[in-house]
């Protein structure tokens, strides 16, 4: 008889694969991640009702995807 699991660390510890589901607790915390994430900054629902509306609501969704680093700044 066989088992294989879901999650496992390789031998060496260099890697460790989750195939099922990662659930962090109320009070855990992770290390490593990098220091610069934050998420973004909510965007409202759009109201607009016409092209231009629709195009500054974008922009806004688009720049605070930028600030949080989410999506690459323009170069």
């Amino acid at each position: 008889m066989s088992y294989n699991t879901k999650n496992y660390t390789e031998q060496g510890g260099e890697k460790t694969v989750i195939g099922g589901t990662l659930e962090i607790k109320e009070g855990a915390s992770i290390t490593g991640l990098p220091s610069n994430f934050t998420p973004a900054a909510n965007q409202t629902a759009s109201t607009a009702s016409d092209v231009a509306g629709l195009l500054a609501d974008f922009n806004a969704l688009l720049a605070k995807l930028k600030t949080a680093g989410i999506m690459a700044a323009d170069s």
